[in-house]
């Protein structure tokens, strides 16, 4: 079953990641916007991460004989 707070997690993390891009691009500093965003990539991908690896092991033992 899927969590509901993993969705508003990943949904504040966006939303964090959104904000602190529109700071830094409003202050000049592009090159550190991006590194942001690469970064809340890698976080938003570490949440989900644990749901694939559930949904191979599932897919895995209904396939199994």
């Amino acid at each position: 079953m899927l969590d509901i707070s993993l969705i508003f997690r990943i949904a504040a993390v966006g939303i964090l990641i959104v904000i602190i891009d529109k700071i830094l691009k409003s202050s000049g500093k592009d090159d550190y916007a991006v590194m942001v965003n690469l970064a809340g990539i890698v976080i938003v991908l570490m949440m989900v991460i644990s749901l694939i690896s559930k949904l191979f092991d599932t897919v895995k033992t209904m396939f199994q004989l």
